[in-house]
């Protein structure tokens, strides 16, 4: 099998079965969610590590009534996976990386956010280094005075992948805490000041 056909297969397959073991890992675990009680209407820039980012469809969903996001993805082919799995929970995306092609992706992240979109990012995505937060998150939320939630997702038992990320899969049967903070501003923090709020904010859970 060439390669080509491999990837065109793997686009038509593999997101579905992905989406169908996210909702399998919801459906077959007890939640705990630790969050605001409610947000405002004002587009909000939500942050998650990557390595937490499988479940993230269902925090958003009890968190946003209505699913109006999209969500900061690689345009590798891995990331292309992720972003058709999360078309199958109303999830829009935007193809790219805050380091690579920076100047077009935030322009068009910078945009959505204008146009009522709340925007979803991995700080430390696409590829790493795990846990550190890259400068897309911060403009983006300065630029557009959006606030920044972040979020964390903490399952009792979980499968950790090898990959640069750590990835974590939820083992079933057991309990998924999802947390996510109140909204945070930093529209005139210093850039370090608000790398660091970020970090230690995402790093609040891990243990």
């Amino acid at each position: 099998m060439s390669k080509k056909i491999f990837r065109y297969l793997s686009l038509r397959i593999v997101p579905f079965i992905a989406s169908m073991l996210i909702h399998f890992l919801y459906f077959t675990n007890r939640k705990k969610f630790h969050t605001p009680k409610s947000l405002d209407d004002e587009p909000i820039v939500f942050a998650i590590w990557h390595g937490k980012l499988l479940m993230v469809p269902y925090l958003y969903k009890h968190m946003r009534k209505k699913t109006h996001v999209k969500v900061l993805i690689s345009d590798h082919f891995d990331g292309l996976l992720i972003s058709k799995a999360f078309e199958y929970f109303s999830l829009e995306t935007i193809a790219g990386s805050t380091n690579r092609n920076s100047a077009r992706v935030l322009i068009q992240g910078l945009k959505a956010i204008k146009n009522g979109y709340d925007m979803g990012i991995t700080p430390d995505g696409p590829k790493g280094p795990i846990h550190t937060v890259s400068n897309g998150i911060i403009v983006m939320s300065q630029k557009t005075n959006s606030k920044v939630v972040l979020m964390d997702i903490r399952p009792s038992a979980f499968w950790k992948m090898k990959s640069w990320d750590k990835f974590i899969i939820p083992k079933p049967f057991g309990t998924i805490h999802y947390y996510a903070s109140e909204p945070k501003d930093i529209s005139e923090m210093d850039f370090e000041d608000a790398r660091e709020l970020i970090k230690k904010g995402l790093l609040k859970y891990e243990k």
